[in-house]
C-alpha cells in the first residue's frame, strides 16, 4: 500500500488561552492517498473547517502528527509551510477572488506563485483554464459581472490551475443552487481526476456525497466515522 498523501494521527486542537482554553479537535486520525476524493460532513461546529485549515497549513498543528506530502508539518517553520501551500489548491465558500481583478488575472495569479511557470504566457495558460472550466468568454470579466456559479468556476479554475497535489474545499457549493452546486463539483471531480490530484471537500450538501470515494463524518470534534458507513450517518 502506497504512502498517505495526507497522514493525521491523533491529532488534538485547543481555541484560546488559559481558563478561555477550549479543545475543539479531540484525537482524530485520518489517512488519505492520492487521487482519493473525500467528502467530511457532519454538524455545524464539529470541527471540520478547522481540521481543513490545519491540513492546509493555514494554521499551526498543536498535538499529535501530520503528515502532508511526506513532511511532518506540526512545527514547522513559516517558510516551510509557505512551500507546502505551493502544492495544495484551496476554494472557500465565498470563493474569495480579487474584485479589482478580472476572471484571467484571478487564475494567473496562481501561476505567478511558482517559479516554473514564469517562462511561460500565462495569460494563455489562465484563459485556457477558464475555457476547461467554461469561461472562456468570461476571461476579461471582473467578479461582480458573474454570477455566483461562475465565480465559483473561477476560484476552481485558480486552484487547480498549478496542478496542485491536493486541493481543499469548503463549502464550495453553500451558495449555489442545486445545478449550479453539481455543475461546479463534477467539475472538481473532473478536472482532479485528470490530473490525479486529491480532493478533501467538507460540506454540508447532501446532494454532491455520490461523488465522494469515502466519506468521513465529523461530530464534537471527533472524526466518528471513516468509510461507507457514514453515508448512513448522514442521511
Amino acid at each position: 500500500m502506497m504512502q498517505p498523501i495526507i497522514s493525521v494521527q491523533n491529532l488534538n486542537h485547543y481555541f484560546g488561552q488559559g481558563q478561555l482554553r477550549k479543545q475543539v479537535l479531540f484525537d482524530v486520525s485520518l489517512n488519505i492517498h492520492a487521487g482519493e476524493i473525500v467528502i467530511m460532513t457532519g454538524p455545524s461546529g464539529s470541527g471540520k473547517t478547522t481540521l481543513l485549515t490545519l491540513l492546509g497549513g493555514l494554521r499551526s498543528a498543536q498535538e499529535g502528527s501530520l503528515t502532508i506530502l511526506d513532511q511532518e508539518i506540526r512545527g514547522a517553520t513559516k517558510q516551510h509551510l509557505t512551500q507546502l501551500r505551493k502544492n495544495i489548491g484551496y476554494i472557500f465558500q465565498a470563493h474569495n477572488l480579487m474584485t479589482f481583478l478580472t476572471a484571467k488575472q484571478n487564475v494567473r495569479m496562481s501561476l505567478e506563485l511558482h517559479a516554473r511557470y514564469l517562462n511561460q504566457d500565462l495569460d494563455a495558460m489562465a484563459v485556457s483554464m477558464l475555457e476547461a472550466v467554461g469561461l472562456g468568454h468570461r476571461a476579461d470579466y471582473y467578479p461582480d459581472g458573474l454570477s455566483g456559479g461562475q465565480k465559483q468556476r473561477v476560484a476552481i479554475a485558480r486552484a487547480l490551475i498549478s496542478h496542485p497535489k491536493i486541493v481543499l474545499a469548503d463549502e464550495p457549493t453553500a451558495a449555489l443552487d442545486k445545478q449550479s452546486g453539481r455543475d461546479v463539483v463534477e467539475l472538481m471531480q473532473k478536472l482532479a481526476k485528470e490530473q490525479h490530484c486529491t480532493i478533501l471537500l467538507v460540506t454540508h450538501d447532501n446532494r454532491i456525497l455520490d461523488i465522494a470515494d469515502r466519506i468521513v463524518y465529523m461530530e464534537d470534534g471527533r472524526l466518528v466515522s471513516d468509510g461507507k458507513s457514514a453515508i448512513a450517518a448522514v442521511k
